[in-house]
């Protein structure tokens, strides 16, 4: 039997994505020896391509804001909401929370890029076409086996494994971590468009979610870009989609068509990407950590696109792993339970009761109340704009039971 080729490094991350690429920054930072390992070759496309403010602090901490605001992406300061006629929007300057309020909409192959461009700058070594086939846990380390472009196995001693692969989600197949998750399963279409909008009231400094007019289960995104293209999408039950005739572009087209103002402001835009789906996305796991390994944003757990979360709990979960690794370098004690799973799921859980209430209809309800206050708009603010772990806000302290009572004042 041919002896593989063995390496070792302290830190094994599995995909150049942004979470992967901002910890292993960090890492190297700190002189962590820190290797990664990309399944694809880049660019490649991605979606998640509307970015929430509170990322920008992280990109800052790894020295990548630079690369970030060099590439004159579209400028990003809110969110706007449309349904049945009614707008309503928020500036994420006008947010409880401290920190950035402005941020990007990107391209995602071209930002990911950029950050993993930027990783190598500062000393990472990334390994483009290198798949991990197999790991095997020890007490102290790992022995994960990978097959590079070639086809050629080699095998990596690892002291911990940091899984950013996203939803390849390496780890929770590999080690049977997979577990349903307890959102509905929906699905998505989406493309780029070259969208031709004339209408001088579209703030193109917002991503505009629109729902639709007779199912609010039924929602659409659209992104623009700093080119004159956009991201269009739209999210349902796969019994909508069902019901729509044809490819997957022609459902888009009658989905959009639905939608009466989102039609108006699209009716020169052009598709000029392949119309893709995705379905069933929504994913968990059983534990976001184990004895040599932790898994980073998608790869733990995927909500929903609603609020534009991925990202931002990608790096979130990238700054907290990596912050534990870089105190365990320096041999003091951290618990991985309470310093990561704990900490990371307040966050994601703040999220979760966000997109719970769109789909059952408190937060549609909420968002577009007219009479609303503005500090409760403030603190609404914050969480869509990324600072989903400031407990200073009370719809972060107890997300369920604020919104419960907020979205009880909307409807009387």
């Amino acid at each position: 039997m041919t002896q593989l080729k063995k390496e070792t490094v302290d830190v094994l991350v599995i995909g150049a994505g942004p979470a992967g690429s901002l910890a292993s920054a960090l890492l190297k930072q700190n002189k962590i020896n820190v290797l990664v390992l990309e399944k694809q070759k880049f660019p490649r496309f991605s979606i998640g391509e509307s970015l929430l403010p509170q990322l920008m602090s992280f990109l800052e901490k790894a020295d990548m804001r630079e690369v970030v605001d060099e590439a004159r992406y579209q400028f990003k300061d809110g969110a706007a909401f449309r349904k049945n006629g009614v707008y309503s929007e928020f500036n994420f300057n006008q947010k409880y929370s401290e920190g950035p309020g402005t941020t990007y909409q990107v391209k995602r192959a071209d930002f990911d890029k950029r950050l993993a461009d930027r990783a190598e700058e500062l000393g990472v070594e990334i390994r483009y076409q290198h798949e991990v086939c197999s790991i095997e846990e020890k007490d102290d380390y790992s022995e994960v086996v990978v097959k590079d472009s070639q086809g050629e196995a080699y095998e990596v001693k690892a002291g911990f494994v940091l899984d950013a692969s996203g939803f390849g989600r390496v780890l929770p197949r590999l080690l049977d971590l997979e577990y349903p998750s307890d959102l509905p399963q929906r699905q998505s279409i989406f493309c780029h468009i070259r969208d031709g909008i004339s209408d001088g009231d579209y703030d193109r400094n917002k991503i505009l979610i629109s729902v639709h007019p007779q199912d609010n289960d039924v929602w659409y995104w659209l992104i623009p870009f700093s080119d004159g293209t956009c991201s269009l999408g739209v999210v349902g039950k796969p019994e909508f989609f069902a019901e729509l005739s044809g490819e997957p572009r022609d459902k888009l087209l009658s989905a959009v068509a639905a939608e009466p103002d989102l039609a108006k402001l699209l009716q020169r835009a052009e598709i000029i990407t392949e119309v893709q789906q995705i379905k069933g996305y929504s994913a968990n796991v059983k534990s976001l950590f184990g004895n040599n390994f932790a898994l980073l944003g998608n790869a733990g757990e995927f909500l929903d696109p609603v609020f534009s979360s991925g990202v931002t709990i990608a790096f979130k979960s990238a700054e907290l792993a990596t912050s534990l690794l870089i105190k365990e370098k320096r041999g003091e004690t951290v618990c991985w339970q309470k310093d990561y799973s704990d900490s990371l799921l307040k966050g994601v859980n703040t999220f979760r009761a966000f997109v719970n209430a769109w789909y059952d209809g408190r937060l549609q309800d909420i968002i577009f109340y007219q009479d609303s206050s503005q500090q409760v708009r403030k603190m609404i603010c914050a969480i869509l704009a990324g600072y989903a772990w400031d407990e200073n806000n009370p719809y972060v302290a107890q997300p369920e039971r604020r919104l419960n009572v907020l979205a009880e004042i909307c409807k009387s």
